[in-house]
């Protein structure tokens, strides 16, 4: 063996676990290095070099050659500087010996090093690189001799002309600040405890100033980046006035190396430590820079970061650390500047700035707390963003948002909704190849991922229950059921209370017998919507306490095996044999019959999956199996029937075995209910006795045909055999025969009355129960309302005979309702007004007659009389002249007396709401008085009912010419709303816009009571101050739902000014005048210009009304609050203030967006002037709502209060600080409008309130106001600049010249202003300042400035500008310093007196020539200066005047 192995076997053995070996490697390696010492260390050095990993052991092969220690130092620093040339291999490798024997003998080696690093000669390119080395691996032991370096290394800074030289001092600089940096960071480590920064600090800006003056402009791109990195690390040693003095220009500059670099990463670490360094200092001037620095991290962040190139990642990270550290400093316009690029159309600058938005939510926790609500509004953007790489970074943000709390917040259970809604998206979705392999690894674990987020826990559970139902989320049934699981299974093992869920407070979440039917159906079908059925199996069994504690036994034991059965890829189990074992279990009627009821509403949700559908069926079969309750199984066995589509044979299916499911325990119901079917008008192609049914088509009834002959044949399969086999011949046989045979003939037509009463007794005969009565009745009852008396009396005398029939005829074996008794009397009890007296006599003989109908259901005897009812019979025979209030009190009392059953009075209701359009007023009017009779006395337990009353009634309004009924339509909206308050307005504001007549008029009825009409106008106006008013950008993607909300607004002000149309809601109005006023005039500042969509009512505010406005019916928000204003001032009997506002046509200005500030400064001056007393209130109300973050209701606010300090009433009503300081704060507005106004109001105060001026003199803040005003930059317009020299000069009316300093008195002129007013306005300022000027010498020079512009505008074509001129040189004719040219000015300058122009020119330039020879010239040129001027008459001005 070589000795080269021998070494290298013993250098791969130093590291041995046992010191007893280590240490006799050590002395093997030292006696072979004893004899070939240059070997041996160039061994031991390529060893480090290839296994870094033991290089922290560096110290230990040191030792071993501890001996020679001295002459291997001398032998690497020879070998390194031998050659003047740069030779990388073999010098790298001597300087990586002279590294690591210093991390262990820094001394021996800095006395080495240093001896070849003297002062005035240039150093080896090695001797810099090792220093460079040393202090990267040995921190503590260099930084002490570091102070020394830098003081030798400055001169020769300059000495370096090549590239190379440059670059490795750079790089030295770069490592020894972050040695220094690293040291100072861990002085409780270190050996000096007393160094300090700025020991170094003179050194290190001395070495940057040559770095950035003159390296850093060098065309070498890597010097350029070694020289970014190095100032990046020394300016947190550079002394802070230094680093602030710098930072103008070295900002940009390092922003201005992106464009001359290809590679990025040390750019932005350079810049995210300069940025470090100036927030750590507290940096002034960084401020100036924000823009800048904004602009080009954004451009950073949102370019493509390559995962494959680690440069690129790390530029990245580096980029997001820039903005953390900005947050810190500028965290409001930081998050705006953020939030504004998530509605960039770049989908680049889309995606940068969520991965901003990540990491500040991440990283910057405590800056990014009180922003949660304006992120959580601001991220509804991004979630409706079409692009899926946004949408994945916007998955990232959503996560970073869960840990830190964001899901608790309102609005946080969108982001959630957002997950789900693409969990759920079908694979249609995607385009080939597009759509992830395994879906779980992606959104799937996300949403299983929130639910181990611990603040998620409180807001998932129950919420996610919500999702699982609806069928858009059928695809998401998976993910959301696993994290579910987890979650309940959380919840249940540590007995959370909240794991019982009251699904009385959780109101949206799908009742337990929906999510019963959902996961029963899921697990029915296992492998279907990427395989739900497990998932749903245990998550049905986890949550089976809140399904029903009685089935939670047989859950734990039978859902485990059907999981077993699923994982060997079974067959599905689409056999209701698991519900009907659990409802055994269950043992509770009520709650089955509950199921039995939603599962039959919950059909519709698979109609488009007809195999679960038609097992569905099935489940509510074997459900109603086990109901007891009579009349639950026949109205879901009704429901079945009459809801199923019977065109597909799958569902026709599915319905027969529900049905015959339920006839083996309710046989009886089951074949009696498909008898009414088979009889029901569904099966009627040809049109019924009375012309009443529509012609149906021969294939749907065929269809239907086929269902109930299945229906008969499953009936025939489950029923008991016991009970079956009689009646396959009387009921099953005869019906089906029936139903083709059965038809009624079209000669019924010309058969005579007393026929067509026998046909009717046999067909009654056939079904003498209430279905039965009612299939007969329902031919006759068109009849009762015809127009023709006389066919209104055989109707009535056909429906009292067949009634008596049925009462002689009925046999009750059982105490059943008589479920139609309400129709029937909703029908029959109107027509005891009729005009026919014997109509009226057969009502009466009708409603008798029904009367003990209902009692001989309720179990009385036939013999049996009742007293009550027996009335009618007195009050039949007064039918011929009757007493109709008798009549009606009767009628009322006997209905409400028998306290007929919810049900039937909801039926009755609404009957009697059909009355209201009788073709004969008498029976309108009854059918009106007996409603409201029975709201007022059984309204309050009609909830469900509120919202369909109020939709029948507003159709009939349509139809109702009677005014006295149209009165008592009125009260009935006005008693619903005394009991459900909430749901009428829900309701009413609903109604699509405009309102139509009919919409007012229920709205003109809630004004009648003037303390509901309290109550409603503060709820409304409740909603009108948090809405969000519109949205002013129409690519949102959330345009839909606010669009919505806007609607909604606009709703509730029409709403309001309905009300307010009605005189008795005057007491509601004066009550509650202050907030009615501000909310409308807010309203009208947010509405001015915007339109509605044409389409609005198909945007979602009325699903029921499909009515859509033509283009003439344009609805702008403007009008409507400028109608609803005008009628609260009119109803708050403001007539003076209304009478000025229509003639000066102020109300159309308002709503023009033009002329809206003059129609609200004519609004407030009007209110100023003849309803002071009523503005502290309104003032109130109106000042928090100009912190609103909307321009144009501070516009509104904003000009109305402008216009109210023109007068003194608010000085008298002691409101003058308060708008004052409001004016004060609007100043510095970011809307130049705002800021417009707010400058006009400060001015008015002259106005309205002179001695205020004279008060605030002395302090200057009216003065400052003012200036700032004439100095503002963002002025388009100049309107700003305008009001500001308006108010100065009402303001210097006031003030003495103690309280304007000279500096206030330099007057600024804009004669070359193209708006005339502005001209006007600076030369009557002018004037006004000379009364302050006077004595002063700059003022005396600035009136020369002026003098020639004055005598030119004296021919201005504007004759306001022209007084001005006459104004402002006669009142400083004093100042000008010339007996003879001010006698002129103050004889021949009068604003009212014509001027001989020539003449005047020529007599004033000769006192010029006389009194002012010195300022000939400079008169002179500005004279040529005008002859450019856009003014033919001031061009021509001039000419004269240099002429003369």
């Amino acid at each position: 063996m070589e000795e080269s192995d021998v070494t290298l076997a013993l250098l791969d053995s130093a590291n041995d676990k046992d010191p007893v070996v280590r240490e006799q490697v050590r002395k093997s390696i030292l006696t072979l290095g004893k004899q070939q010492p240059n070997k041996v260390l160039s061994m031991c050095q390529d060893y480090l070099v290839k296994h870094p990993k033991v290089r922290h052991h560096h110290h230990y092969y040191c030792h071993l050659l501890y001996p020679k220690i001295k002459s291997i130092i001398s032998l690497a620093s020879d070998e390194m500087t031998r050659s003047k040339d740069v030779v990388p291999d073999w010098q790298q490798a001597a300087s990586n010996i002279l590294v690591a024997v210093g991390n262990k003998y820094i001394n021996d080696i800095m006395e080495e090093i240093l001896s070849k690093f003297q002062p005035g000669i240039l150093p080896h390119f090695f001797v810099v690189q090792t220093l460079s080395s040393l202090s990267e691996s040995n921190v503590y032991g260099m930084v002490p001799f570091l102070n020394a370096i830098l003081g030798t290394m400055l001169p020769m800074l300059g000495m370096a002309k090549q590239d190379n030289m440059k670059w490795v001092f750079s790089s030295a600089l770069s490592h020894f600040s972050e040695s220094i940096l690293e040291y100072l960071a861990n002085l409780d480590k270190a050996p000096d405890p007393t160094v300090r920064k700025d020991t170094f600090s003179s050194e290190i800006y001395a070495a940057y100033d040559i770095l950035y003056c003159s390296w850093l402009q060098s065309r070498e791109s890597k010097l350029r980046l070694t020289v970014a990195e190095a100032v990046g690390s020394m300016s947190h040693l550079m002394a802070h006035d230094k680093l602030e003095e710098q930072l103008p220009k070295l900002i940009p500059t390092i922003l201005s190396l992106y464009k001359k670099n290809t590679e990025h990463y040390v750019i932005s670490k350079s810049l995210c430590q300069v940025l470090d360094a100036s927030v750590n200092m507290g940096s002034r001037v960084l401020e100036t820079q924000i823009d800048s620095l904004l602009t080009t991290l954004n451009q950073q962040v949102c370019a493509p970061v390559d995962y494959s190139n680690p440069l690129t990642v790390k530029n990245h990270n580096e980029v997001l650390r820039c903005f953390s550290i900005l947050a810190n400093t500028f965290p409001d316009r930081l998050v705006m500047f953020v939030l504004q690029k998530l509605e960039n159309s770049n989908e680049r600058i889309r995606m940068g700035s969520l991965a901003v938005l990540r990491h500040l939510i991440n990283s910057s926790t405590s800056i990014m707390e009180s922003k949660k609500l304006l992120i959580l509004a601001s991220i509804r953007q991004p979630l409706a963003d079409h692009s899926n790489k946004v949408k994945k970074r916007v998955v990232q943000v959503i996560s970073a948002m869960a840990h830190h709390g964001y899901l608790e917040l309102e609005g946080g259970d969108l982001l959630v909704k957002f997950i789900i809604q693409h969990c759920a998206l079908p694979d249609t979705y995607y385009r080939p190849g597009q759509r992830p392999s395994d879906p779980e690894e992606v959104l799937w674990s996300m949403l299983y991922y929130l639910t181990v987020i611990p603040l998620s826990l409180q807001v998932l559970w129950p919420m996610l229950l919500y999702y699982l139902t609806p069928g858009q989320y059928s695809n998401a049934t998976t993910p959301l059921c696993k994290s579910l699981t987890l979650l309940g299974t959380k919840k249940r093992a540590s007995q959370e209370p909240n794991f019982n869920i009251d699904f009385n407070e959780h109101v949206n979440l799908p009742s337990p017998h929906i999510l019963m039917v959902r996961l029963l159906v899921n697990g029915s079908f296992p492998f279907r919507s990427r395989g739900h059925g497990a998932p749903s199996l245990s998550l049905l069994n986890v949550i089976s306490p809140n399904i029903h504690p009685n089935a939670e036994t047989l859950w734990e034991k039978e859902i485990p095996a059907l999981l077993s059965y699923l994982e060997g890829k079974g067959p599905q189990l689409n056999d209701p044999r698991f519900l009907a074992k659990s409802l055994v279990a269950i043992a509770d009627d009520k709650w089955s019959c509950q199921l039995a009821v939603e599962a039959t509403r919950y059909l519709s949700t698979y109609n488009q999956s007809l195999e679960e559908k038609s097992f569905l069926y099935r489940c509510i079969g074997v459900t109603l199996q086990q109901c007891s309750n009579k009349e639950v199984v026949q109205k879901q066995l009704q429901e079945m029937l009459i809801s199923a589509r019977h065109n597909d044979a799958i569902e026709r299916a599915g319905v027969a075995m529900g049905i015959g499911l339920c006839a083996s325990s309710h046989l009886d119901a089951t074949l009696a209910k498909l008898d009414d079917f088979g009889k029901s008008d569904a099966f009627k192609k040809a049109s019924g006795i009375f012309s009443l049914l529509k012609d149906k088509n021969d294939l749907d009834v065929e269809k239907m045909k086929s269902t109930l002959i299945l229906c008969y044949g499953y009936v025939a399969l489950h029923a008991p055999e016991d009970q079956i086999l009689s009646r396959i011949d009387s009921d099953i046989l005869r019906s089906i025969s029936n139903f083709y045979l059965l038809l009624f003939p079209q000669a019924l037509y010309k058969d005579t009355f007393n026929a067509l009463q026998e046909l009717l007794r046999n067909i009654l005969a056939r079904d003498l129960s209430p279905d039965g009565l009612q299939s007969v009745f329902k031919h006759i009852e068109e009849w009762l309302s015809s127009g023709q008396g006389h066919e209104r009396e055989r109707a009535m005398n056909t429906t009292a005979h067949i009634l008596e029939f049925y009462f002689n005829n009925l046999h009750v074996k059982n105490m059943v309702t008589f479920h139609n008794l309400g129709s029937l009397l909703g029908r029959l009890a109107p027509r005891c007004t009729d005009p026919n007296p014997l109509v009226r006599r057969a009502a009466i003989d009708c409603i008798y007659t029904l009367l003990y109908i209902q009692l001989r259901y309720e179990g009385f005897s036939l013999d049996y009389k009742d007293d009550s009812v027996e009335r009618l019979i007195t009050l039949r025979e007064s039918m011929d002249n009757p007493d109709h209030s008798v009549l009606y009190k009767t009628c009322s009392e006997l209905i409400i007396s028998k306290r007929l059953p919810q049900q039937q009075l909801n039926t009755l209701i609404f009957m009697l709401i059909e009355g209201l359009v009788d073709s004969q007023s008498n029976c309108s009017r009854a059918s009106s008085v007996l409603l409201n009779t029975l709201l007022k006395n059984r309204g309050a337990g009609l909830q469900d009912l509120v919202s369909e009353m109020l939709e029948v009634l507003h159709i009939r309004l349509q139809m109702i010419s009677e005014e006295q009924v149209k009165v008592s339509v009125a009260q009935s909206i006005l008693i619903l709303a005394t009991q459900h308050l909430q749901t009428v307005i829900n309701t009413l504001i609903s109604y699509p816009l405009p309102f139509d007549s009919w919409s007012c008029e229920m709205w003109i009825a809630l004004g009648a009571d003037s303390k509901l009409a309290s109550q409603i106008m503060e709820m409304l106006m409740e909603k009108l101050n948090i809405m969000v008013p519109y949205v002013d950008k129409k690519e949102s993607m959330m345009r839909g739902a606010i669009i919505f909300y806007a609607i909604l607004l606009c709703q509730m002000t029409c709403a309001l000014k309905e009300m307010m149309l009605n005189g008795q809601s005057q007491e509601a109005v004066v009550s509650l005048f202050p907030q009615l006023f501000s909310s409308l005039l807010v309203r009208l500042g947010s509405s001015v210009g915007v339109t509605l969509p044409k389409d609005i009512n198909s945007s979602g505010t009325n699903r029921k009304s499909p009515t859509k406005l033509s283009e003439k019916c344009s609805y702008f928000y403007s009008r409507v609050a400028v109608e609803a204003l005008r009628i609260l001032l009119a109803r708050a009997q403001l007539d003076h203030v209304v009478k000025p506002l229509d003639q000066e046509g102020a109300w159309d200005k308002m709503k023009d967006p033009q002329q809206h500030i003059t129609g609200v400064t004519l609004l407030a001056r009007a209110m100023a002037k003849h309803a002071g007393p009523r503005l502290p209130a309104i003032v109130e109300c109106l000042c928090p709502c100009l912190n609103n973050i909307y321009e144009c209701q501070r516009v509104t606010i904003t000009a109305f209060f402008s216009e109210l300090l023109n007068h003194h009433v608010v000085t008298e009503l002691m409101m003058m600080d308060v708008l004052m300081n409001n004016m004060m704060e609007r100043i510095s507005d970011p809307c130049c409008t705002v800021r417009m106004l707010a400058v006009r109001g400060l001015g008015n105060i002259a106005v309205g309130s002179p001695e205020k001026v004279h008060m605030e003199g002395g302090r200057g803040g009216l003065l400052a106001a003012m200036s700032s005003g004439m100095e503002e930059k963002d002025d388009p317009g100049k309107r700003i600049t305008l009001e500001a020299m308006s108010g100065l000069s009402k303001v210097l009316l006031y003030l003495d010249k103690k309280n304007v300093g000279s500096s206030n008195c330099a007057p600024v002129l804009l004669t070359q202003q193209e708006n005339d007013e502005i001209r006007c306005a600076s030369i009557m300022l002018l004037g006004n300042l000379s009364k302050f000027g006077s004595g002063e010498p700059v003022f005396k020079d600035q009136i020369h400035n002026v003098l020639v512009s004055l005598l030119l505008h004296l021919s201005d074509p504007n004759l306001q500008v022209v007084k001005a001129c006459k104004y402002a040189m006669r009142v400083c004719a004093p100042v000008v310093g010339s007996e003879l040219i001010t006698t002129m000015f103050q004889n021949h300058l009068h604003e009212d007196k014509s001027l001989h122009y020539g003449e005047f020119i020529n007599d004033l330039t000769k006192y010029i020539i006389q009194d002012f020879p010195g300022m000939l010239n400079f008169y002179h040129i500005t004279v040529i200066q005008f002859f450019k001027s856009s003014w033919a008459e001031v061009r021509a001005g001039a000419a004269m005047f240099i002429g003369r």
